[in-house]
Formats: structure tokens, sequence, C-alpha cells
């Protein structure tokens, strides 16, 4: 397979392992450290195949910013409040997550 073929294959794969879950389902990885909270304005499946190929440059460009992070605790106080649901797609041994609403908002 070539390069090109097998990223767009890497690509494919980890959208497809897209979901939508909970704060309540989330909150075990935020407890063993390994959430990673993703700007709105970034798309939360490119940001997970740059982590998956290890795209340093690009991943530390994010974090620079601040549009990639990992999830702090007071993330999780305003999730605890909001009870958002988010987007999100494992790279082991990450979950990356990008907040979508909070069910308040949603109904």
């Amino acid at each position: 397979m070539d390069p090109e073929n097998n990223q767009q294959t890497i690509f494919e794969e980890l959208n497809a392992q897209t979901g939508v879950l909970g704060w309540q389902e989330l909150v075990k990885h935020f407890a063993r450290g390994v959430l990673v909270n993703v700007d709105p304005e970034l798309d939360l499946v490119k940001v997970a195949h740059s982590m998956s190929t290890d795209n340093t440059e690009q991943i530390q460009q994010w974090l620079e910013r601040g549009t990639v992070r990992r999830a702090t605790d007071d993330d999780a106080r305003q999730w605890n409040e909001d009870t958002p649901q988010f987007w999100s797609v494992v790279v082991a041994p990450w979950v990356l997550i990008q907040k979508q609403g909070s069910a308040k908002e949603l109904h």
C-alpha cells in the first residue's frame, strides 16, 4: 500500500470510530489523565489523524495555541454542571473530545 492510500485509510478508520458521548461516560478517562480537549474550530478527525501518525510539528502548534490540550479540573467542574455531549475518538492512550453542547442547550 502506498503511503498516501495508507494515510487515507487511517483517516477513514478514525472517522468511522468517532461517536457522541456524554460527560458521565468520559469521567473515568478524565480521572486517568488521558482526556484531550480539541477546540471546536479544529476538525476532530484531523487532530486524531495527526496524533496517530505522530505529526509532532502540527500537534506542537495546536498545543502552543491551546486549541488541543488536556482536559483540566476546571473543565471537569464546568462539564459536571452543564452535562455536555462530546464528539470523541480514541487514539490510544488518548481519548480526544470536542464539546458539542450541553444537555440543557439540546432540550
